[in-house]
């Protein structure tokens, strides 16, 4: 016996746009180049396995390969976060409530 499951899950999101209309790179929601959104890593776990499969795609997807300088820079920014004490985007510091 097979068990199918099959899940839709509907993401809204309203943004307000700056004064020019167009919104910052970094803070357009994440999309697939098919224009359609897509879930981000939930916890440590799955960033681990998206950055595995990243690490992949990098080299061999044709898709992937042409932003790897731009994936690389993002990358690093992400790692100066991770190894300092400050807070990156959105979060608290420790001492706020």
């Amino acid at each position: 016996m097979r068990e199918i499951v099959q899940r839709t899950e509907t993401v809204v999101r309203t943004r307000v746009l700056p004064e020019s209309g167009r919104m910052p790179l970094a803070s357009r929601p994440a999309q697939r180049l098919s224009g359609q959104p897509y879930m981000l890593p939930e916890d440590a776990i799955e960033w681990i396995e998206a950055l595995a499969a990243l690490r992949r795609e990098a080299v061999t997807n044709p898709t992937v390969a042409p932003f790897r300088e731009h994936i690389a820079n993002a990358c690093e920014k992400t790692l100066e976060v991770l190894r300092s004490d400050a807070p990156g985007p959105g979060e608290a510091s420790p001492g706020d409530t």
